[in-house]
């Protein structure tokens, strides 16, 4: 199915629906890599991400490996439907003037990283609080020797009750903590990933203008996803560090992206950088492979249509 055939709400809702499905499935991994990501030397809880899902699970139970899903569920659907459909866009826009070069493909994943940022932001830095949470109280139980002596062990808070404090203590820059940090990984994230899938995807082409197969779409998106993934890791990495509110009491604070690399590779070395980077690339991989199946196979208009022959 040509780009140009799919109108905006069936892009929207493409989008929306590949998210939901992606972020159901690859969640627990995604919060392996928040907490790999935070624990800094002296304070390291887990060795890897099948320690950090067995620890999680013997400490919080099943449902403490979706801690912060419920979020991430809710904002995931506007953040791939404004990303997919932004990238379409800019696409479409900059092509009308000829052939579509490598630039303005890069160009037009730049606009789409831009744009989601207006929701990827205040998302992230809600569910990074609650993923993390369960970290700093099983880091308290069987870690004593980094808790503060006499400090109160903090309660876990539901994303409301977040959204709440950061509203009265800060306003709207409090959910939007560690913009600056989001930008620069989510806008050469999609620079690399969309004119790389879009080229993966047209070497499996039927013929000048049929579309991929399926499982062309799927197979380019998982390796546009993990390789796009993995090349802004280190970002990924501050940008997790920064927007994590509470720490435990030996762990370092940071006061902006510049301080934040600096301390890293003062006490934990460049290697810091790629701390859950296969978790990342696993999460990743997956969740574009899926979205992209759900964009090709044309749910959306599917869904669309069926509504307005109801309609009728």
């Amino acid at each position: 199915m040509a780009d140009k055939q799919i109108s905006l709400p069936a892009k929207l809702l493409n989008g929306g629906i590949a998210g939901l499905i992606g972020v159901t499935c690859v969640f627990p991994i995604d919060l392996a890599k928040t907490r790999l990501q935070n624990q800094q030397n002296g304070s390291r809880l887990y060795t890897s991400l099948s320690d950090c899902l067995i620890k999680t699970i013997r400490s919080e139970g099943y449902f403490g490996m979706y801690r912060g899903a419920a979020v991430n569920l809710t904002l995931v659907t506007p953040e791939k439907a404004i990303k997919l459909a932004a990238n379409d866009f800019f696409r479409q826009h900059l092509s009308k003037d000829g052939k579509l070069t490598l630039l303005k493909e890069m160009l037009a994943g730049c606009g789409a990283g831009t744009c989601q940022v207006i929701v990827t932001t205040p998302m992230e830095m809600l569910k990074i609080q609650l993923q993390d949470a369960g970290r700093i109280a099983a880091q308290r139980k069987l870690m004593p020797e980094t808790v503060a002596a006499g400090s109160v062990e903090p309660k876990s808070p539901t994303a409301m009750q977040l959204t709440r404090e950061l509203f009265r203590e800060k306003g709207i820059a409090g959910l939007y903590k560690g913009l600056g940090a989001t930008l620069l990984r989510d806008v050469p994230f999609s620079v690399i990933y969309f004119p790389l899938f879009a080229n993966l995807n047209n070497l499996g082409k039927r013929g000048a203008e049929g579309p991929a197969p399926f499982y062309v779409s799927f197979v380019s998106g998982c390796l546009a996803g993990s390789t796009a993934a993995v090349a802004v890791n280190p970002v990924d990495v501050i940008k997790t560090r920064l927007q994590s509110l509470n720490r435990g009491s030996a762990e370092d604070t940071y006061s902006g992206v510049t301080d934040c690399i600096r301390k890293i590779l003062q006490n934990e070395g460049p290697s810091a950088f790629l701390k859950g980077a296969y978790c990342r690339a696993l999460v990743i991989a997956p969740l574009f492979g899926i979205a992209q199946v759900v964009y090709f196979l044309g749910v959306g208009e599917y869904i669309l249509s069926f509504l307005t022959k109801k309609e009728h």
